[in-house]
């Protein structure tokens, strides 16, 4: 049951991350990530098939979203850098 628990909560503070606003979203799935993937595999979770896809789809979603992210970060730092170089 602990380990249900467990797999609920990560799945219950995933969906909360997804509201969140862009850099906020960055850095609170940097920290679910920590807290929940990086001492455990994908296969600790312990969910319902429709909390696991539940899962999988934000999961996914968001590695899609931390890649448009940087890509932006990376463009706002070209563009900083540039404005520096004016000044």
């Amino acid at each position: 049951m602990e380990r249900r628990d467990w797999s609920l909560k990560a799945l219950e503070e995933l969906t909360y991350i997804d509201s969140l606003e862009s850099y906020e979203r960055a850095d609170a799935l940097v920290k679910w990530y920590n807290k929940y993937l990086s001492d455990n595999g994908i296969d600790e979770f312990d969910l319902l098939l429709s909390d696991l896809q539940r899962l999988q789809e934000l999961f996914y979603k968001n590695i899609a979203f931390l890649k448009e992210h940087k890509e932006q970060t990376r463009k706002d730092m070209v563009k900083n850098r540039k404005v520096k170089k004016f000044t």
